[in-house]
Order: C-alpha cells, then structure tokens, then sequence
C-alpha cells in the first residue's frame, strides 16, 4: 500500500465533498485565507499580524495581502496594543463580526447538507473515524479532555467484544478463544441483568467509545465481581482506567456488597497497577494455558 498515495487521495477526495476547491466560502465572498483570519480573530479575539502567522502558517507576504483585501472592505481594524506600544493589534470590526456569523452559518449549511445522507451510527463512525486520524498524530491535543461515563446502549457489548479481543490480540498475542471468553461473559450478562446488583460504563471521549467497566454479581450475595476493563491505548494516561474502577468500587458499596473480587492475568500490567492503587490485595494466582498463551491468572480482592 502507497500511504502517501493514499493520503493524497483523501485530501483530494475530502477538499472537493467540502467545497474547499470552490473559489469562495459557502455563502460568502471570502477566499479559504481570508476566511481562516476572520475565523482566527472571531474566535481567539485581536491578535498581532506575526501571532495569526505563527497560528495559520501563512508567510508573511500571504497574509500581509489578505488583511490588506479585508481592511480595504471595512472587515478589519488595526489599533495600539496597549500592553506593548509598539505592536498593532488586528479585530474584526462590526461588519466584520457580520461577515464572520455569515460565514459560520453558510459552512454550518454546507456541513449539514454533506452528512445529511447519513444515518445517525454512520455519522458516528465518521466521528470516531476523525478522532483516530487526528489522534495518529497527536492525541493529546486533537481529542477533547472531557471524559464521560455512561450507562451501555445497544452495540455498546459487541464493541466492547471487538475491542478487547483485538487490542488483547495485538498487544499480547492472544487468539480467538479470548473473544469466545468475554463474548460469553457478558452475553450472561445481558441475558441475566439485574439492575438491582449490577452495573455497567462505557467511557467515551468527544463522543468516541474509549473504554468500559462491569460490575456483576459474584458467587456469594455479598461479593461482587469487576469485570472487563478496557481502555483504549490512544486514551491511556488520563485517568480512564482508574476512573472506571473507582466509579465500580462506589457503585458495588451502593449497592451493599461487602467484597469486590476480579481475575486477571499478570501481563496485563498497567491495569493491575490501577487495581493495586484503589486498594486490591493480590489474593491468589495460578500458572494456566489459555488464550494460545502461557499466562499467570491473578485473583485480587477489595474489602468494602
């Protein structure tokens, strides 16, 4: 596979569906650059020529002749800095702030048009498709910070399924009987689900599915089991993994259970370390075959 083929045919395929090839915004007079100086100041307030630069990457010959073109049609105004005498501030002036609302609202259309023919869960998709290719190339910054978690919602268990069995895969080596394994786990416990005594969340991150947690009854009526943790590797880092386990620990004292217990394996380091720092104590562990893999299998246990 050429990837730099590949890439060149998105853009080209992406700046068409967009209208990024037509010679003015939707709705506007306004060039590409132009529109990205209006958006800049609409949004982040009066900035110096140098700052919109750095900002856009534009050269300075570039946009010294787009803010001459939008202060000659009376978008733009220039004033002292009062913070530093020597620099000029750009702002968008009244009809500025006009042409801007203009623009947002002509783009907002065109948008909506675009994804219009696509059904809710595709549009979804498209999200999380978007999120994966900015994430590729700097997670931190490309994804919103705000995590939520909420209750699972149809296609939520078979996601958990797929992810799982093909992250565990590919970090770990592990076959398909592992998917067998937690595809069975929580077809029993979507078929026996009792919202007296147990839980379920699912973690998302700018609306992209990132991570998931399950409280489900144990043996006993006084012990309940935390199950399935997941977090996605573009997520870990940011206090997911511990946030799930933390928020299953206060669901299982809610819900009067005296221990929690879980299984795990010792390759699975990092969520044993979130297990050991919300006060688990490694109570058992025993050599097995599973999975196409040689594996220690971990029994832990909080005392509620």
């Amino acid at each position: 596979m050429d990837v730099v083929q590949e890439v060149r045919q998105f853009n080209r395929f992406y700046t068409r569906l967009v209208g990024l090839l037509d010679e003015h915004l939707p709705d506007s007079g306004l060039s590409l650059p132009e529109g990205r100086v209006l958006y800049e100041l609409a949004t982040a307030g009066g900035q110096a020529a140098a700052d919109l630069t750095r900002t856009l990457g534009m050269d300075k010959a570039q946009l010294s002749r787009v803010v001459r073109t939008l202060t000659g049609r009376g978008l733009l105004a220039s004033e002292v800095d009062p913070a530093h005498g020597k620099r000029r501030l750009l702002s968008l002036t009244p009809a500025g702030r006009d042409a801007f609302a203009a623009l947002d609202a002509g783009t907002r259309r065109r948008m909506a048009s675009v994804l219009q023919p696509l059904a809710g869960d595709r549009q979804q998709a498209l999200v999380t498709s978007m999120h994966a290719i900015q994430g590729a190339f700097d997670a931190q910054q490309a994804l919103p910070v705000e995590v939520t978690l909420r209750a699972p919602v149809p296609g939520d268990l078979g996601w958990v399924i797929h992810r799982q069995a093909v992250l565990y895969a590919r970090e770990y080596g592990w076959d398909w009987t592992y998917e067998a394994l937690i595809a069975r786990i929580l077809g029993d416990y979507a078929t026996g689900f009792d919202a007296t005594r147990e839980d379920g969340w699912i973690a998302e991150r700018g609306g992209e599915v990132v991570g998931s947690i399950f409280l489900m009854k144990g043996d006993t009526p006084d012990v309940a089991r935390l199950r399935l943790l997941y977090v996605e590797p573009h997520a870990r880092g940011l206090g997911v993994g511990r946030r799930l386990v933390d928020t299953c620990i206060a669901r299982a004292r809610q819900l009067g259970y005296r221990q929690l217990t879980l299984w795990t394996n010792d390759v699975l380091v990092s969520a044993r370390r979130i297990y050991e720092a919300a006060g688990f104590r490694l109570t058992a562990q025993e050599p097995h075959r599973s999975f196409g893999r040689d594996l220690v299998g971990q029994t832990w246990e909080l005392a509620l």
